[in-house]
């Protein structure tokens, strides 16, 4: 120590350097610590566009589709058009049948006709000739009548027989013990519940001919109208329970399992003669019916003819039969209405997108069988919030994205904003409604989309960016650095775009500095 002592120069051993190298260290260590320099980053105000979008998701809808179904119970007789089919408007898509409505039909307007032909008679007054021809006239019809009432005897009789070779014959091998209470199918097939219903059927065709057997002892052609006419009923009754079973019986085959080509050829070929018979007695049955309606009106007419010939005319009577002829006509008008509510008819021009309608089945009335969506393209539905849809306006530009084609965007605009809203699980939403400009053969309904609606575009207003933008009691303003110090500045907010861009209406001017500090105070 002492050898370094020596070789220590002099001048660092005076106490006056000594101190004034330790003054030094101080304010070295004191500009370090109590004089750290500031750094801020900046983001300057902006000048140019900005548009305000309200993001919503949606799903594509057909801008046309119905839900449709029969207005009269009844059983379905025919289905034109099956699902995927294209129709027209106007097209019937299915049909109830409707023999006894048509019958209804012919009867209204014969009540017209006769209304009105006595409203005639009754303007032209009555003379002795008239009165007597009108005599020969009821006379005919009622004879005639009679003679239809007879034909039901020999009707009834020969669709027994048709019957009943058709079940008990045609299709005699298709089932064994096809008379006792368990019949069973001869063959297997791949639907139990089609074979089921067959098997229940049978046991239903021979109690109805068993029936119908016992109804025809003693019916003759001399039998009170009545009583035929009530045969008549029961006749066409026992027909459908035969013709609903060789329609069973017919889909059976088709699911057949074990049966060879040639044996399911020969089955079919025998169904196909059976049911052949009981349509056609069904028609001759019906042909009947009708006819003693149309019959019915024709004496009922005569019968007012001779009447008001025998009474002769007053105004009062020739208005009261001017009321009973209006009332006929809305008796038409009813009976055309009832005919055309059998039917499934298309109001628009689309694809059959739901076909529930089966020949056989018994429809009712107001149930939904049959959905059509329309040819003029798809629409876009979605839900605004509450806090989005003040923002909206019928007419704003929408840009759509659709998951089902990646990488491709759609254009359309609003069309509809709905003034109520929707209440789902307690969240508010309003349905909003968007159009595409041009229509895509690609498109389907149910696709998600995802909406950007442009409410509101400025072309030329200052732009900040939203982090440069602070809160406090007082309301937004930013930060700038005058002399050296940070100072606050409010600002009035316009709107603010998709990517966090705000519009600053008052506050800063174009090329300002603002500081970016990002977070609210």
């Amino acid at each position: 120590m002492a050898s370094l002592s020596k070789r220590v120069p002099k001048f660092f051993k005076s106490k006056w350097v000594i101190g004034g190298l330790i003054l030094l260290v101080l304010i070295v260590l004191y500009i370090v610590f109590h004089h750290p320099k500031s750094t801020y980053q900046f983001v300057a105000v902006t000048e140019g566009p900005i548009t305000e979008t309200v993001s919503v998701t949606g799903n594509t809808t057909p801008m046309q589709s119905v839900q449709l179904g029969f207005q009269n119970t009844g059983t379905i007789a025919r289905v034109n058009y099956q699902l995927g089919s294209t129709v027209g408007a106007g097209a019937v898509i299915a049909e109830l049948n409707t023999a006894s409505l048509s019958a209804s039909l012919d009867q209204a307007q014969a009540n017209v006709d006769a209304e009105q032909a006595t409203l005639a008679g009754l303007e032209a007054g009555s003379q002795p000739q008239d009165i007597a021809a009108s005599q020969a006239a009821l006379a005919v019809a009622q004879q005639d009548l009679v003679n239809l009432y007879a034909s039901i005897s020999d009707a009834a009789t020969s669709g027994y027989a048709k019957a009943n070779d058709a079940v008990r014959t045609q299709i005699n091998t298709l089932f064994a013990n096809g008379e006792t209470k368990q019949p069973t199918l001869t063959y297997e097939t791949n639907d139990s519940q089609d074979a089921s219903n067959a098997i229940s059927l049978r046991i239903s065709a021979s109690n109805e001919l068993n029936a119908w057997q016992a109804e025809l002892t003693g019916l003759s052609a001399s039998s009170p109208s009545l009583v035929l006419q009530a045969e008549l009923t029961k006749d066409l009754a026992h027909l459908a329970v035969m013709q609903q079973l060789f329609n069973a019986v017919s889909a059976t085959l088709d699911e057949n399992l074990n049966l060879s080509a040639s044996a399911l050829a020969a089955d079919k070929a025998n169904v196909t003669v059976g049911l052949t018979e009981i349509n056609a007695s069904i028609s001759s049955l019906n042909t009947i019916s009708q006819n003693i309606a149309s019959q019915q009106s024709t004496v009922a007419q005569a019968q007012a003819n001779l009447a008001l010939k025998q009474a002769g005319s007053t105004p009062s009577s020739i208005a009261a039969q001017q009321a009973q002829v209006e009332q006929a006509q809305a008796g038409v008008a009813s009976a055309e209405a009832n005919l055309q509510n059998s039917q499934i008819i298309a109001p628009i021009s689309g694809t059959v997108t739901q076909q529930d309608a089966k020949v056989g089945q018994l429809a009712s009335p107001g149930t939904p069988l049959v959905s059509i969506i329309g040819m003029n393209g798809f629409e876009v539905d979605a839900g605004a919030s509450e806090t989005d849809v003040g923002k909206l306006k019928v007419g704003d530009p929408v840009s759509m994205t659709l998951d089902a084609f990646p990488g491709e965007t759609f254009n359309g605009s609003v069309f509809y904003i709905a003034p109520a809203e929707t209440d789902t699980g307690g969240v508010i939403t309003y349905l909003v409604k968007v159009s595409f400009d041009k229509a895509d053969p690609r498109l389907k309904s149910g696709l998600t989309a995802n909406l950007d609606i442009q409410t509101q575009s400025k072309p030329d207003v200052l732009i900040l960016p939203q982090y440069a933008i602070l809160q406090n009691d007082q309301g937004t303003y930013v930060e700038i650095l005058q002399n050296k110090k940070v100072v606050q500045v409010p600002v009035m907010l316009g709107i603010q775009d998709e990517n966090g861009n705000v519009e600053i209406v008052s506050g800063v001017t174009a090329g300002e500095q603002v500081i970016t500090i990002g977070l609210k105070s």
